[in-house]
């Protein structure tokens, strides 16, 4: 059987380089900007079931949900397209930056596009929480959604550039780390200020209070350098090989730096990254790009994520409870992403993948079966005791686990750390835009797809999980252990992906960067 399970582990150059604390505190600074992506994930679900914000903006909605009682449909209780685009409006900004963000890291450094990032972010937290009117609101959701796209595109690249390539994996994944104590906050601020303050004050607290992570990621890459391949990229030579001295602390890096520049030369012969990127060559990685981000969101973790306190209020939870409920998973989801932090540079990228899409698939089917037993297909749940639903936030959490410590942190790495520097940037944005389509389309239709789908909604994203199992199990090679640089090496081979590469797709064109490297 031709699958990944049969390419190498390895193959690339072992560079020298030590974990110091110089890399670790440099990669911690930038993975804050997971914190911009993970408070608007948290915070949007809890504010839109705060009975006086939808009182507020969404009266009709508001109307709906006060006025169906137990023995009502529950599953279409909160099927609103407006109430869904306040949610959504913003991955469809992110998309859009994430495009421009492209050409911004490439031209101008990857630092500034992350300074840009906090900077539009703040800027919507400002509109949000002053907001008077739904265009307002919406006008905020663009802002955060601007910021939120340039972070997405720059972090992953820079923390795959700075980290030394046997902790890249860990390192990288701090970013979803970060995007998990983002959603964490963001719960335990929406169950603290509706349960402790109310009235007006507890969803603009909530909304305005993103102003902090945006603030945090626009001063913390005040103090970063940029990465030693943009440094390069843009013909900074000394500049670059003194910062690499620094991030691996050791007397010779020559090796890894001709290699860098050897790439930068070679990228420097595409112009038009976004048409290159199409070529035959890279049609292995590209594939990887836009079905990891998307089978990302056919999980159906956003669902839990954006909608948390809806869905559990659906089930039968009170407004506060069901904010405590999200509260919980998303202390389950920051918790879980350790494993894969202290797991993925032994384990690899494979297992992980496999071993969190079991899990995930187990507890759906587990979900499916207690809501179609309470609920059916009425929408009628009767009297629903704690025990029930207790057990059913219990399996929540369990597959909340298995994909924090899998598809939710190597959603991000594996796209990042890929693709040869050429057509890098690009590759990123590729990947950022297809994951906020998709998670643009899942946060639009959630709701009106619970109100037809009722619980097949949930067999349809365990049928999702069955898929991109089989897809990653037969075609993913392990990229673990293996230089950023050198990463063109397990694809060529690979049983599969090996066809798509000509023999002179391995070799740099151009001695020149050699002579530089030894001045």
């Amino acid at each position: 059987m031709a699958g990944g399970a049969f390419a190498p582990t390895s193959g690339g150059k072992e560079y020298p380089g030590k974990f110091t604390f110089r890399v670790f505190f440099t990669c911690l600074f930038a993975a804050t900007g997971g914190l911009i992506f993970g408070y608007d994930l948290g915070i949007s679900g809890g504010v839109t079931s705060m009975d006086v914000f939808l009182k507020d903006f969404f009266p009709d909605v508001y109307q709906k949900e006060s006025s169906v009682k137990p023995s009502d449909d529950q599953y279409c209780k909160f099927d609103s397209q407006i109430l869904t685009l306040f949610t959504s409006s913003l991955y469809l900004a992110a998309l859009v930056s994430s495009i421009g963000a492209s050409m911004a890291t490439r031209t101008y450094g990857r630092r500034p596009t992350m300074m840009t990032s906090g900077l539009l972010f703040a800027a919507g937290a400002i509109v949000n929480g002053l907001a008077k009117n739904v265009v307002m609101l919406i006008v905020g959701r663009l802002l955060l959604g601007f910021g939120i796209g340039c972070a997405n595109q720059s972090v992953p690249i820079y923390l795959s550039e700075v980290a030394p390539y046997k902790y890249r994996g860990a390192l990288n994944m701090m970013f979803q780390l970060f995007i998990t104590i983002g959603i964490l906050i963001a719960n335990s601020l929406n169950y603290a200020f509706a349960r402790l303050i109310g009235g007006d004050m507890a969803w603009r607290l909530s909304l305005g209070g993103a102003i902090v992570p945006g603030l945090i990621i626009l001063l913390g890459s005040c103090f970063l350098p940029d990465t030693p391949n943009s440094e390069i990229e843009r013909g900074n030579y000394e500049r670059a090989k003194d910062l690499l001295l620094k991030l691996r602390d050791v007397d010779n890096v020559d090796e890894e730096f001709n290699d860098l520049v050897e790439a930068s030369e070679k990228a420097k012969l595409v112009k038009h990254a976004w048409l290159n990127i199409f070529k035959r060559k890279y049609r292995p990685q590209l594939v990887f790009a836009f079905c990891i981000p998307m089978f990302q969101q056919l999980t159906g973790m956003n669902v839990i994520v954006f909608y948390a306190p809806v869905l559990f209020k659906t089930i039968g939870f009170g407004s506060n409870a069901s904010l405590l409920s999200s509260l919980i998973t998303g202390f389950v989801n920051m918790v879980a992403t350790f494993v894969s932090i202290f797991t993925v540079d032994k384990l690899g990228r494979r297992k992980l993948f496999l071993m969190g899409g079991t899990q995930m698939l187990i507890c759906q089917a587990v979900i499916t079966i207690a809501i179609a037993m309470k609920f059916g297909v009425s929408g009628n749940p009767g009297v629903i005791s704690g025990t029930y639903a207790g057990a059913v936030v219990a399996f929540i959490c369990v597959y909340v686990a298995g994909f924090a410590w899998s598809w939710g942190p190597l959603g991000w790495l594996v796209p990042s750390e890929i693709f040869p520097l050429e057509v890098r940037s690009a590759a990123q944005s590729i990947n950022v835009s297809v994951n906020m389509i998709f998670t643009f389309v899942i946060a639009q239709i959630f709701t009106t797809m619970l109100c037809h789908l009722k619980f097949g909604l949930f067999i349809c994203f365990a049928v999702c999980v069955v898929i991109m199992s089989i897809f990653i199990y037969k075609l993913l090679p392990e990229t673990k252990g293996v230089p950023i640089e050198e990463m063109t090496i397990v694809w060529r081979n690979h049983p599969h992906w090996s066809k798509y590469f000509d023999e002179d797709d391995a070799k740099f064109e151009t001695s020149k960067p050699k002579d530089i490297a030894s001045a």
